[in-house]
């Protein structure tokens, strides 16, 4: 292996344990959780579960009041888009300040393909609920050879937490960073 290989995996390696998007700081939802989300989402996903929609049904539950559907953890954080330059930034719809992966897109590793989404739940997000979402790189994968072309697989946890630090659940966020095959 060239010294150059070498620094690249030693880069590589070292993203494990470090936050995805470089700030270090955790995103936070623009909005607490709240009903007219939450009911867009259920229709827009024919997620008629009462404990969404129906207050008198949902207090009568063991949730004891309207919830949030778990799985809407990563979008209640998610920033309001920026389209202007969105070319520019790779198809990114927010500005990226600093960017831990840069390297494999200059190692010519350009291309991004989603492989997996897991989430495990803590509990479900309540109406007010201001969420958080810190994700840090979990695992790097050695080299591996796909259909689509070389490259790595790279896996993230974001944990999601309430106003008070109290844990909802975990992301789990695999994708493929590779060089396209010509």
């Amino acid at each position: 292996m060239t010294d150059q290989e070498t620094e690249f995996h030693a880069k590589l390696r070292a993203l494990v344990g470090q936050p995805t998007g470089g700030t270090g700081k955790p995103s936070v939802a623009p909005d607490p959780v709240n009903q007219p989300m939450i009911r867009h989402w259920a229709h827009a996903l024919d997620d008629m579960n009462p404990v969404y929609l129906d207050p008198e049904f949902a207090a009568s539950s063991r949730f004891g009041g309207i919830v949030s559907p778990p799985v809407m953890l990563q979008t209640w954080v998610m920033p309001s888009p920026k389209l202007e330059g969105i070319g520019d930034r790779g198809g990114a719809p927010i500005e990226i300040e600093a960017n831990p992966t840069a390297f494999l897109d200059e190692a010519g590793f350009t291309s991004t393909v989603a492989v997996n989404s897991e989430f495990e739940i803590e509990r479900y997000p309540r109406l007010g609920d201001v969420i958080s979402g810190m994700a840090v790189y979990e695992d790097v994968s050695d080299e591996k050879k796909t259909a689509l072309g070389t490259g790595y697989f790279l896996t993230w946890v974001t944990t999601y937490t309430d106003q008070n630090g109290e844990v909802l659940g975990r992301q789990r966020f695999r994708v493929l960073r590779f060089r396209p095959e010509r």
